[in-house]
């Protein structure tokens, strides 16, 4: 699909990982990032019928311990990844359902802590690539979650 007819997301969007209860979390989009990343504590993982999975929770809100996600996932994949700073370290790869607007698809996500850091998902360019176009002036070009009521 040529880029002119792909919709655009900005530099940080809302999303929602349904397959995890997560309804809504912030995302900054980041096409420096191969794979998407969450931030994830207490990570255990465990078999079921014979598959290695792993049990997590996750903040979902910036700069708020609550509340707490508990997840449940199939884990794909280890791998070693870099970080921003130049550190490795080797976390758990699950495949899971993104939705951005209207769009829902499955895309890789790796689990690290990252309770420091302004963002507690970053949706790489694996997941973006052939879906959006990136306007890194813009926010929330696909709209914002409800207020709470």
């Amino acid at each position: 699909m040529p880029k002119r007819d792909l919709p655009g997301v900005g530099w940080r969007e809302w999303v929602s990982l349904p397959q995890l209860g997560i309804d809504h979390i912030k995302a900054k989009v980041d096409t420096g990032a191969r794979t998407s990343a969450l931030h994830a504590f207490s990570v255990k993982p465990y078999r079921e019928r014979g598959s290695l999975h792993v049990r997590f929770a996750v903040h979902p809100m910036q700069k708020r311990q609550k509340p707490v996600a508990e997840c449940f996932a199939e884990v794909s994949d280890f791998r070693w990844v870099s970080d921003s700073g130049g550190h490795r370290e080797q976390r758990f790869v699950i495949v899971t359902p993104v939705r951005v607007g209207g769009f829902e698809w499955p895309i890789e996500m790796t689990l690290t802590h990252r309770d420091t850091m302004q963002f507690r998902m970053l949706l790489g360019r694996t997941a973006l690539k052939g879906r959006f176009v990136v306007h890194p002036g813009s926010s929330y070009l696909i709209g914002r979650p409800p207020e709470p009521t």
